[in-house]
């Protein structure tokens, strides 16, 4: 990290420090490395002495949490005169930064946001990984309500954007579509003039927010998808086409990548250089990664999450699969929906009617109709055990209050 002083992290709480500067930030006591500070946040004042025997360079009991790791993340980026990508969207995000990450690293000294460092805490250590020597950073911004984009831009100050989609999700703060879309589009309006941003096209909800003074690259337009099959991936960018073998096999995946080449592109690093990056691609773990079952089965581990564009599109590649066995959705419940809620639910049911067996977890699930239900993760791991046949295909998919990795972490095979 680049270093900060002792007297810039003391108005921010009660500091013992046993050095002048800190190199670094951390907030979990068991990854405290020497040279770091150690925040302890929430209960993270019992690890105290455990950071300090690591090595901590100095401990921070902060006044307040989130304030304190905020004016730590500025600090850091107040330093740097690094490209700072901000990606934000609907669905795709984390994996849109893991896939722009491993194309760019080679070509730029990047740090990318680690899995879904995405909020009031995951950005602002993000930022404190920064080098003096960074070119290029990815953060990931989520939100659960209007102005936290906002204030995480705040923090983060991005000078490109990404977003990769609008659709419904968490509607019982936003209300609607249109809400989503304002509430996204705070990373747009936090852009500096002239600045560069990847967005989708075709998204009427987006462009009052479109501003006629950044240089928008749009997704479906500027940039296309040509086709996807076997991993091999071919796309139109800004006329260009562009041939890919890509270690996944889901199509939203291959979106994704899309839109991490089309930022690429947009940040000027060469496309003749990216197939040489593209098998480096490591998605975020529970993010559709697909794990071996007996008998030539495959368990498709898309928990992390879950919304109705999201599911849809995992369905869709669930009833594309082709493996000699049957197909088997284990579908935990959308939250955050509010009002509208059961119409989603019911809308995703509807897309399940050509798998061979749908398992229901929890009590959202109800409302798609499935031909099994359970109340619990567990349950879905018990049950999916005694439904489970040589060469079948498993999607495992839910919202993450649902917890369905313990599918995975529980099934007996």
């Amino acid at each position: 990290m680049i270093p900060l002083s002792i007297e810039q992290v003391r108005p921010l709480g009660r500091v013992e420090a046993w050095a002048d500067e800190v190199t670094g930030v951390k907030i979990d006591s068991r990854r405290v490395e020497p040279g770091d500070l150690f925040v302890a946040i929430r209960s993270g004042i019992d690890y105290v002495d455990e950071a300090r025997a690591a090595g901590a360079a100095a401990t921070l009991v902060p006044d307040d949490d989130f304030a304190a790791m905020a004016s730590l993340g500025r600090a850091v980026r107040d330093q740097t005169q690094a490209e700072i990508v901000g990606i934000t969207g609907s669905t795709g995000k984390t994996s849109t930064k893991d896939i722009l990450a491993a194309l760019a690293s080679p070509q730029r000294r990047t740090i990318a946001a680690e899995a879904s460092y995405n909020a009031e805490l995951g950005v602002p250590l993000t930022l404190c990984r920064l080098e003096p020597d960074t070119e290029l950073v990815i953060a990931e911004l989520a939100m659960r309500g209007f102005g936290q984009i906002a204030a995480l831009c705040a923090i983060a100050r991005p000078t490109f954007g990404v977003i990769t989609a609008i659709g419904p999700v968490h509607l019982e703060f936003v209300e609607s579509v249109e809400g989503v879309a304002r509430a996204k589009a705070e990373l747009l309006e936090a852009l500096p003039r002239g600045a560069k941003a990847v967005v989708p096209a075709g998204v009427p909800e987006l462009e009052p927010y479109l501003r006629a003074d950044l240089e928008l690259l749009r997704v479906g337009e500027d940039v296309r998808l040509l086709s996807f099959e076997g991993g091999r991936l071919a796309a139109d960018i800004g006329g260009e086409k562009v041939e890919l073998d890509v270690p996944f096999q889901a199509r939203h995946q291959a979106e994704n990548t899309v839109t991490a080449l089309a930022a690429y592109t947009a940040l000027g690093l060469p496309l003749e250089r990216v197939q040489e990056e593209a098998q480096a691609i490591r998605l975020s773990s529970l993010r559709g990664e697909e794990l071996p079952l007996p008998g030539g089965g495959v368990l498709i581990n898309d928990c992390w999450n879950a919304n109705p564009t999201s599911m849809a599109a995992a369905l869709r590649e669930l009833a594309g699969r082709r493996n000699g066995g049957r197909r088997i959705a284990v579908l935990g419940g959308m939250a955050e929906l509010g009002p509208e809620g059961p119409r989603y639910h019911r809308e995703i049911g509807g897309l399940t009617a050509d798998l061979d067996a749908v398992v229901g977890v929890g009590e959202l699930a109800r409302d798609y109709e499935p031909t099994h239900w359970v109340p619990d993760a567990e349950k879905a791991a018990k049950l999916l055990g005694e439904l489970l046949e040589p060469g079948d295909v498993v999607l495992v998919k839910g919202s993450r209050a649902v917890g369905l990795e313990r599918v995975a972490q529980n099934l007996d095979t």
